[in-house]
């Protein structure tokens, strides 16, 4: 039987702020993880529940308790433990560790049986992008010996593209529940109501680590950090030299973000997350701690910039082609040193080994795509129906082979929290169910179950009703126009929507049950936290602006957009608000124009001068004009802000007072207040 939900001492602290205003809305004083106090604006809006066809192996509400902290070293169990055989057989371990007075041995002791969690996740790698599953050219044996040695789920559905199926996986819940569904336009930051793998984790005394793309939101209180990993490199927003991340980052010798302070890392990007995950790992093999490992590789997406020799054996393919297919021969190669590392270090029988990919090929499919229709944003399983292989030598799991049952992201938490024995959080709801069973042979099916796929497009933001993909069983219905019964037609060549109206039918009405329940709050925005003590300054970029597309940094160079930024201040007071063209460590005045930059492996094209004049600001109720130099780097706006919910907008024009268009980089710093 699993453990009954987690509850928290009283006395588990926080890293800010009081939240006994909480207990209203949570029914217990559960603080959060390291964020500041909730106003009414964050806990309003009600959450509906879940039109899911089959029943989860826990029932969760959409209105969860805001995330946890996890234990910190007072309380946390340091070594790996068994909730199960705690709570079974030695109830006062699990108390003694809370109250951190478990010996180094009894710790050790203890954590025999609980796995480690190994997560891997690559960027654009399509189900066809692998030589296991028929690609004539792509060569990934690593990858390949994996796929032998694990359970394989192969109808297995995740978003078309980025941030809706990271946010899916992390917390079990729908992207338009959950309200991380676009890759930009305000729209990525993760809602706080729900906690993710990280806290659940974290919380019952996993260590937990990231090493790569988060995209789930690049600012407090949002970021990896905030949303319960103890260790985390990463970058911010879509991609490597995406708008917000560090300017002329090139994939090679990068800077990226360790635990909140920008640090370089030497080599190739997809070489320094492997690397630094292992070194994490090793820390926590030598310390006796279970983890948590979240591998989110930026690759094989786009810039395809990468070493020239895992590209040389393709080098009859189109250009892109040989460098994406480069990019994944270098993964392929890095899973390869992981699984040796596995080894040497005793880890690889109790560890759970997953591997993923995001969303359908981005480049791939010109070559091989297993027989599907569409690629990544489509609707078509092309776009959504991705590898998932899951290892753990330990578990007492059925024998690898495939699992054709109809499966989602939004099934790996509460699968992982089952197979690690770990108690689900209470009064939480997943859009997802457990699989566990399927995986350890205990069942051979699932219940019957419709689910759907929708998120926020880039160039049209707002979600409409009918934009998505319902599923059950080998029916698709696509925007509500096509049906396709890929029993038949894999490729999906065949509309049959009119042969079959009672399946067309059944599947609209599972899908307008399912739209009506997240509607209410699917134009809501999480807003950013500024003037908080756990970030300040906060830099806002134009990923954030709400329902207008600008995320790259080769966007920055040459296009003129706007768009206003959703905040919440934190504390009264004074601000000042710097707003840029270029960011700081580009060193250039907000009139200059760019030169190429020049990368090992590509040439990021110049950037265009702009005739600033003038800078305008203006937030909530509060407005400001300044005249622009042409040496003038930034222009500073010194403003007093009330609490609570604000937005601001900024217009950078000519002499003419003619808008060219909004300040790419903000800077915002709270001076003094209360």
């Amino acid at each position: 039987m699993r453990p009954p939900p987690i509850a928290f001492p009283s006395n588990h602290r926080p890293q800010a702020g009081s939240y006994s205003r909480l207990a209203k809305f949570i029914g217990a004083t559960t603080p959060r993880l390291g964020v500041g106090p909730l106003s009414q604006n964050d806990t309003q809006g009600r959450s509906p529940n879940s039109q899911q066809s089959v029943a989860p192996s826990r029932t969760l509400g959409h209105r969860w308790s805001p995330p946890f902290p996890g234990m910190n070293s007072s309380y946390s169990i340091r070594r790996r433990t068994t909730v199960r055989c705690l709570l079974a057989s030695l109830g006062i371990v699990f108390f003694a560790a809370v109250c951190g007075m478990m010996t180094p041995a009894a710790r050790a002791a203890a954590a025999a049986a609980r796995p480690n969690v190994v997560l891997l996740l690559t960027d654009d790698q399509g189900y066809g992008d692998l030589s296991v599953h028929g690609n004539p050219i792509l060569k990934t044996p690593q990858l390949d010996r994996l796929h032998g040695e694990s359970i394989r789920l192969t109808d297995f559905h995740v978003a078309p593209m980025c941030t809706p199926t990271r946010g899916q996986l992390m917390t079990g819940v729908d992207a338009l529940r959950n309200g991380a569904m676009n890759v930009s336009s305000g729209r990525t930051n993760l809602r706080r109501e729900f906690p993710t793998m990280a806290d659940i984790f974290s919380a019952q005394g996993y260590r937990t680590g990231i090493f790569g793309k988060w995209h789930l939101g690049d600012d407090y209180p949002y970021r990896p950090q905030d949303r319960g990993f103890h260790e985390s490199i990463w970058f911010p927003s879509s991609h490597v030299s995406s708008a917000p991340d560090f300017f002329n980052n090139d994939y090679f010798d990068d800077t990226y973000i360790h635990n909140g302070t920008r640090q370089q890392f030497k080599g190739y990007c997809t070489d320094v997350f492997f690397r630094e995950a292992m070194a994490w790992m090793r820390q926590r093999a030598e310390r006796h701690e279970s983890f948590l490992c979240y591998l989110p590789l930026n690759a094989p997406h786009g810039p395809l910039f990468g070493p020239e020799r895992y590209r040389e054996p393709y080098h009859a393919q189109k250009p892109n082609v040989a460098r994406f297919f480069g990019m994944i021969a270098c993964i392929d190669e890095n899973v390869g040193r992981l699984e040796a590392f596995l080894r040497e270090t005793g880890l690889r029988e109790n560890t759970i080994f997953i591997f993923m990919t995001d969303n359908g090929t981005a480049t791939g499919d010109s070559v091989y795509n297993a027989g599907m229709r569409g690629k990544k944003i489509g609707l078509y399983d092309g776009g959504h129906r991705v590898p998932f292989f899951l290892r753990w030598p330990a578990g007492k799991l059925r024998a690898p082979a495939d699992i054709d049952a109809l499966t989602q992201v939004q099934d790996v938490l509460p699968t992982l929290i089952d197979l690690c024995g770990l108690r689900p959080p209470a009064n939480a709801k997943f859009d997802g169910t457990s699989l566990a069973g399927l995986l350890r042979g205990t069942t051979d099916t699932l219940r019957d179950r419709m689910i759907v796929s929708q998120f926020s497009r880039m160039n049209d933001p707002r979600p409409k009703p009918g934009d998505a993909v319902v599923m059950w069983k080998k029916w698709r219905l696509v925007t509500d126009k096509e049906l396709y019964d890929l029993s038949t037609d894999r490729a999906q060549e065949r509309n049959v929507i009119e042969q079959f109206p009672d399946i067309a039918a059944r599947l609209r009405g599972h899908y307008a049950q399912w739209w009506a329940g997240v509607e209410p709050r699917v134009h809501e925005f999480s807003p950013i936290h500024i003037g908080s003590e756990h970030e300040n300054p906060t830099l806002l970029t134009p990923c954030d602006w709400m329902d207008s597309f600008l995320d790259q940094q080769a966007q920055v160079r040459r296009q003129k957009k706007n768009g206003a930024w959703a905040l919440f201040v934190e504390r009264a007071g004074d601000y000042e608000i710097a707003l840029r063209r270029w960011p700081i460590e580009a060193d250039a005045p907000i009139t200059a124009a760019l030169p190429p930059h020049h990368g090992v492996d590509g040439t990021t094209a110049a950037g265009d001068a702009f005739p600033v004049a003038s800078a305008e600001m203006k937030i909530g109720d509060v407005g400001q004009i300044r005249t622009v130099g042409t040496d003038d780097k930034a222009v500073t706006f010194n403003v007093r802000l009330k609490g609570g919910r604000t937005e601001l907008q900024t217009w950078f024009r000519d002499a003419d007072g003619r808008e060219i268009a909004g300040a790419y980089y903000v800077y915002i710093r709270r001076v003094a207040g209360s």
